[in-house]
């Protein structure tokens, strides 16, 4: 797996084999295991203790069961680990360090699990059918949002558990959400294996080695749990698998649902690629045979699909620094008023995207990159979203030194969460974007906050899109629906269309039925109008049309040849002479050099080339052709990016 996935990417095998032993200091004799217990009965606590209600919850975590570790304990009663700490200072639990043993409590197949529909339990079935075989398989689980795609391919993981086999599901990093171990934990009697980037070092090492030594049985993680040491995979999961996170642009270059499914090819096993918007790539493969396909056409239980509706932001009448409309903020106050929780998404961190100065036009830029810097009015900051860089907002343009003489121009989360407060003040909500989930101990407090309806309104960004399920949440309001159409992405429409229609799933997941509102400055649009008329097989029939019409992907092949340095006329040469050895051929097109649209990124000069060819000639010969053509100094660098998914 790691020479295949080395020759596609055109990595170096060690730069690979690193990835597959990314937990430092994993071989080394494992540590004494620091676990959590009750001293005394929830009822019985020490004199002067403050029970609150985060401090019960542990209480009650620690009365029913054996000791348990910090991240899992954090985790079952919904709470930080200052909780914790301040319970074990005050004597009402203890901590104790329990020699290293196993680790994991083995997930058990056979636990009661929780009633399917007929349409569940047939796609069950047909699943665990090809697990029994033991043969390679690419299945597409087609499911709308609701649907419990989740509980069908949990019986997958049975069956191969049975099979005494191990299964790896992997998951966007943003939807390994709480209710999605929650449901596990339901299913087997215990949490799975985890493995993401916010794992502490020890953690880390935990995991690793049970999966090493086969102790692990159920692994989910983000992409770079595709390269752990699963010796006895009976099957692989890919959830959301049209979802862009799942490709690594930095480094070795992949999408781990195309390496998911080469590493199941390789092994004999089959692999599941679930999700309520199957991307392009993998309809197109449906569609030649190439994969299975099961659908699962309807919400499960009493739940039916929201309603969508949009509105037209260029009738709105709103004044210049409003950005929810009147239908909007009238439906936010009829849902509050009804006891039911409303979401309000932006896919736009910060308070606003761009600040300017009235007096000259000086426009805040990142000294790095080719990029505004976002205002955080929280943090009072002017922060580059891909760099890291942040400076104090200035009490005077820089430029001209006009005082107060600077201006915000479109809204962040921040700016949404300001206009919420004072159209309904009373109100309580949340804030879900990566800058206030610091962790999953954060987000796993919010998300047990707004399941005790202890919230009424929550805003986010992509973070709220996947895997919740909140059943007192009944109204959708999509701020800004246009963000993403634009930046000649040739996924631009797909992806806009994946990520509306994923958070207007949010609504209406239970009894109530759900509304979704869509404010856009292009109702006609194809991907607004497929949100209102729920019809995405037109819509992606559409996409399909268009992309076959010039030969784009799935209907062709693309590669990027990234060129940086820090000096630009280095990366202006390094470019030019690519493009004079460019290959030539009836089915070879460059395009380029051009700058990228990121032009400058972390002070490093960009130049883009694209090659373009048919679907059937590869791509990684004509490249290393090439590029062993062209002399690249010292001072400059080369990345190669086969089947580029961005294209900044």
């Amino acid at each position: 797996f790691v020479d295949w996935v080395s020759a596609y990417s055109l990595s170096p095998p060690g730069a690979v084999l690193r990835m597959t032993m990314s937990a430092r200091g994993a071989l080394e004799p494992p540590k004494p295991v620091r676990t959590y217990a009750a001293t005394t009965s929830p009822l019985d606590q020490p004199p002067g203790l403050r029970i609150t209600p985060a401090r019960k919850r542990v209480l009650d975590v620690l009365a029913e069961g054996p000791p348990r570790t910090m991240p899992d304990l954090t985790r079952e009663a919904g709470v930080g680990a200052s909780v914790v700490k301040g319970l074990a200072a005050a004597g009402a639990i203890s901590a104790l360090d329990l020699p290293p043993g196993a680790t994991f409590v083995p997930p058990d197949p056979d636990h009661p699990a929780v009633d399917l529909s007929a349409e569940q339990q047939a796609a069950a079935s047909s699943l665990s059918q090809q697990v029994d075989a033991e043969a390679f398989a690419v299945t597409l689980l087609d499911g709308v949002t609701g649907s419990g795609k989740t509980e069908v391919y949990f019986e997958a993981i049975a069956s191969a558990l049975r099979l005494g086999r191990q299964a790896l599901v992997l998951l966007p990093e943003i939807a390994l959400t709480p209710q999605w171990f929650d449901r596990f934990a339901r299913r087997f009697g215990t949490e799975p294996v985890v493995w993401h980037s916010d794992l502490s070092q020890s953690r880390r090492r935990l995991a690793w080695r049970a999966v090493a030594t086969g102790e692990a049985r159920v692994v989910v993680g983000a992409r770079s749990a595709l390269f752990l040491p699963l010796d006895e995979l009976g099957v692989l999961i890919v959830d959301e698998e049209h979802e862009a996170a799942y490709k690594q642009a930095d480094g070795v270059s992949y999408h781990a649902r195309d390496m998911a499914i080469v590493r199941a090819q390789l092994i004999g096993c089959p692999i599941i690629l679930a999700t309520a918007t199957p991307s392009l790539e993998t309809r197109v493969n449906v569609a030649r045979e190439r994969y299975g396909r099961l659908v699962l056409p309807e919400r499960f239980g009493v739940a039916k699909p929201p309603t969508v509706e949009a509105v037209d932001m260029r009738e709105s009448g709103l004044k210049a620094d409003e950005f929810i409309s009147p239908a909007l903020r009238a439906a936010m106050l009829e849902t509050l008023a009804a006891g039911e929780q409303t979401l309000l998404f932006l896919n736009r961190r910060g308070y606003a995207p761009l600040t300017l100065c009235r007096t000259c036009g000086h426009r805040f830029e990142c000294p790095s990159c080719s990029a505004w810097l976002v205002e955080h009015r929280f943090r009072r900051q002017l922060q580059c979203h891909h760099c890291g860089y942040n400076a104090p907002v200035p009490k005077a343009c820089p430029h001209c030194e006009a005082e107060d003489s600077l201006a915000v121009c479109g809204p962040g989360v921040e700016r949404i969460e300001e206009e919420v407060a004072k159209i309904a003040p009373d109100a309580r909500f949340g804030v879900m974007t990566s800058d206030t989930m610091r962790g999953p101990e954060a987000a796993l407090e919010l998300v047990r906050t707004i399941e005790a309806r202890e919230i009424d309104i929550l805003i986010g960004t992509q973070m709220v899109a996947k895997g919740h399920h909140f059943p007192h949440l009944t109204l959708v309001g999509i701020i800004d629906a246009d963000l993403g159409l634009s930046g000649g992405d040739l996924r631009a429409s797909e992806r806009t269309y994946q990520v509306l229609h994923q958070v207007a799933g949010r609504a209406g997941r239970a009894e109530r039925p759900g509304r979704v509102i869509v404010q856009t400055h292009q109702p006609e649009h194809p991907v607004m109008q497929a949100m209102i008329s729920g019809d995405r097989e037109a819509f992606m029939q559409l996409e399909e049309d268009s992309r076959a019409v010039g030969s784009w992907p799935p209907f062709g092949r693309l590669a990027a040849i990234i060129v940086s340095s820090r000096d630009g006329a280095a990366a202006d040469g390094v470019a030019a002479a690519l493009a004079r050895m460019a290959p030539t051929g009836a089915d070879i097109q460059v395009l380029g050099p051009a700058p990228a649209p990121l032009a400058m990124l972390r002070g490093q000069h960009r130049r883009r080339l694209l090659l373009k060819t048919a679907r059937d000639q590869p791509v990684q010969p004509l490249l290393r052709a090439w590029l062993s053509q062209v002399i690249v100094p010292a001072r400059a660098r080369v990345r190669v990016d086969i089947d580029p998914y961005n294209f900044l």
